[in-house]
């Protein structure tokens, strides 16, 4: 294989809704390209992409596949990408390491919220898009309400490049508005028959043609200028104006494939190796420091490893973009992010599990390398002379978490090895060890994201796992004030221990008075603030210390001392354990001994004062609440109102957007524990939602009861 200049490489992103037909799609163009003999299909488990065992179990793309083809001396790195939302982490770092996204939308159900939710990656990144509507020949397809319904969402930025004759069973010819010409194919796909367009299609195709040819030249003076003179362009200007309109997203191209036949995909191929702009044409990424990192080989070396990949008898595959420079079989590379060295014994470039070796690959350029030391997943390798950083790679939010435990207790240490070493390969697996819930939490994107990673480490680590209900962090604090004195006095023999606390607690609200007086039980109590100390809390909230004490009552090297066990009982909180917030402490008075008082005597009295009081100042749980964001078809709209009711979830809002609508709403993050697989199940995998973390909120005074029930019982059985 040929080395390839910057100028002549393309990265292109397949990506869309799961069961769009990217895979299938892949095979098709890597059998176009001779990359392979014989088209394999998911029925089959032998097609270049999903070949790891866990996607041939579930018929499913779970990880982004990166291949390559050679066409017309161009060469074009492609990313298969995974369509279902629960996976769309391999979607994210496939659009933000190649330059070009290609959409699939399926022709039984045209544009859908995952193609939604991609399609507003690409909006965020900037990267152009090309729409590609796949399976024209299934009967539900119905070509002209797709394309309504496109441009009712993407606007006239929509713009055919081709249209079918008949869609359905029968479907086998296209008509191609830029060539202007007839497209048909026999049964068997392949190489198309190209003729002229006949008669009855010519006022159609004339007119897309012109659609076509104004909103290329909308996008180059020159070429608006003839277009103005003489109402057309050139073959060779369409392209260039396409191009043009391409980098800077002012058009959309939609093309039309049958995948599975192998219709239309040559005809795209060539489009994508004419048109779609090169490496050296895109925006430039930035380092950590905010420099533009042009992509020229001439420049010192920088190469960003995006994914890692766990194969049998290999371990790990390292993929890597070379943003700067050039990289050699047998460089030795300096690791931005960790300090060590690398040896890049041997490069590759990509055809799924095959990989075939280079001496070679230059800046923009996509390939893979194996054993190495000591790199991860978004790690930066830099030659002599450069120092850049790349972390420009930003995943969303969590949607599921359960708590893990290896089912062999004594297997624990290994379960947690295999855990790190998988979230390699997936960046949105997210692992937990919770100090506060005493539990390992895997956070994921949806239950069948979760169920993925169960069944990789039971039958690739031989490691027998389950999942649990993670514990809810709530949160503890009080609504009132409370005064509480307590005495801690114990004699054993020799020194004793004495230490005694009076002291006041209310709730903190940022902004409040500094204290003067209190009243309690008829009793006043005034109070000369002496030091103030604010801590805010690593679990979130604050905790105020006020030391008011007068006349020497408790010397004030015994207040660090008392201020550790009012922390120690924030630590604790004694509803249900949880993390205690937003409480003043004043301590006002107590007494001490002159030799029997130590920092363990106070300590230990504070901590009783402390709980004492919190118990009669109106203590309350607080539960976490969160942001809401339902992405829904029109169709199931009541059945997830209504299901989002029964969740407790406080309806905010909601907006309408072409054939589907966005609900916000706030909601208990209890209530989330199965929200993603009951709204699959809702909407039959047509919805997705994101959420993230608002604020805490009084939880209703029955739910509260339970809880503190349900506490009591655990601190009884254990």
């Amino acid at each position: 294989m040929r080395i390839y200049q910057t100028n002549e490489i393309k990265n292109i992103a397949l990506v869309g809704s799961a069961g769009s037909g990217k895979t299938t799609l892949a095979e098709s163009m890597l059998f176009e390209a001779s990359v392979i003999k014989r088209r394999g299909t998911i029925e089959g488990k032998n097609t270049v992409s999903d070949y790891f065992p866990v996607e041939q179990e579930y018929g499913y793309s779970v990880f982004p596949t990166v291949f390559h083809t050679e066409w017309n001396n161009k060469k074009l790195n492609i990313i298969d990408c995974p369509g279902s939302d629960d996976f769309v982490g391999g979607a994210i770092t496939a659009l933000n390491v190649t330059d070009e996204a290609v959409i699939l939308i399926n022709g039984q159900y045209g544009p859908e919220v995952g193609t939604q939710n991609i399609f507003r990656y690409t909006e965020k990144l900037k990267k152009p898009v090309i729409f590609l509507i796949n399976q024209l020949d299934s009967d539900k397809c119905n070509f002209e309400n797709i394309i309504t319904t496109m441009q009712d969402i993407y606007g006239s930025k929509c713009v055919q490049i081709q249209y079918p004759i008949e869609t359905g069973p029968n479907f086998n010819s296209l008509i191609d508005v830029l060539l202007m010409k007839k497209y048909t194919w026999k049964a068997e796909g392949g190489t198309p028959t190209i003729e002229e367009i006949p008669k009855e299609e010519l006022d159609k195709a004339l007119e897309l043609h012109k659609i076509l040819v104004e909103a290329a030249a909308e996008n180059d003076e020159s070429l608006m200028e003839k277009f103005f003179e003489e109402e057309q362009l050139s073959e060779d200007e369409l392209r260039m104006g396409i191009r043009k309109g391409l980098i800077t997203r002012s058009i959309f191209p939609v093309f039309c494939v049958c995948a599975g036949k192998d219709m239309g995909v040559r005809r795209l191929m060539e489009f994508l190796g004419n048109v779609v702009p090169f490496v050296d044409e895109m925006p430039k990424i930035h380092n950590t420091r905010g420099e533009e990192v042009q992509p020229n080989s001439d420049n010192a070396t920088s190469i960003y490893f995006f994914k890692t990949g766990m194969e049998p008898h290999i371990g790990e595959v390292s993929y890597f973009k070379v943003m700067s420079g050039s990289v050699k079989t047998g460089d030795d590379l300096t690791n931005a992010d960790r300090g060590s060295k690398e040896r890049l014994g041997q490069i590759y470039v990509c055809a799924g599990a095959t990989r075939i070796p280079v001496d070679q690959l230059n800046a923009g350029d996509i390939g893979c390398t194996v054993k190495l030391k000591d790199v991860k997943t978004g790690n930066t390798l830099n030659g002599k002379g450069c120092d850049y950083h790349f972390d420009f790679i930003k995943y969303p939010n969590s949607k599921y978490s359960r708590a893990i435990e290896a089912k062999n207790t004594s297997e624990t240490e290994k379960l947690m090895a295999a855990l790190l070493k998988m979230r390699q390969e997936d960046p949105t697996w997210v692992v937990e060890q919770s100090k506060e819930l005493r539990q390992v939490i895997v956070h994921g994107q949806g239950e069948f994201h979760l169920r993925t990673l169960k069944w990789r480490l039971e039958n690739n680590e031989k490691l027998q796992v389950e999942y649990k209900e993670p514990r809810i962090p709530y949160r503890e604090t009080i609504t009132k004030q409370a005064k509480a004195e307590y005495r801690h006095k114990k004699q054993s023999g020799g020194a004793g221990q004495f230490g005694e606390v009076h002291l006041i607690i209310e709730p903190y609200a940022e902004g409040m008075p500094e204290p003067t007086t209190y009243k309690f039980d008829g009793q006043e109590f005034k109070l000369n603030v002496k030091s103030r100390e604010e801590k805010t809390l690593p679990w979130g909230g604050k905790l105020v210390f006020i030391n008011s004490v007068v006349g020497g009552a408790i010397d004030t090297r015994f207040m660090p001392a008392i201020l550790k066990g009012v922390m120690d009982c924030m630590e604790k909180g004694p509803l249900t354990g949880s993390y205690a917030r937003d409480v003043r402490v004043i301590v006002y008075d107590g007494k001490m001994h002159p030799v029997d008082s130590n920092e363990l005597s106070f300590t230990l009295a504070a901590k009783h004062a402390f709980s004492d009081a919190f118990k009669i100042a109106g203590p309350k749980i607080l539960e976490p609440i969160n942001d809401l964001e339902v992405f829904v078809p029109d169709d199931y709209m009541g059945d997830v109102m209504s299901d989002l009711q029964g969740r407790r979830a406080l309806i905010m809002g909601m907006d309408s957007e072409a054939g589907y609508q966005k609900l916000q709403a706030k909601i208990p993050l209890k209530e989330l524990s199965s929200y993603s697989t009951t709204l699959s199940s809702i909407t039959g995998g047509r919805a997705s939602f994101i959420t993230k973390f608002s604020s805490y909120e009084l939880v209703p005074n029955d739910l509260q009861d339970k809880l503190i029930e349900a506490h009591a019982k655990e601190e009884a059985d254990e």
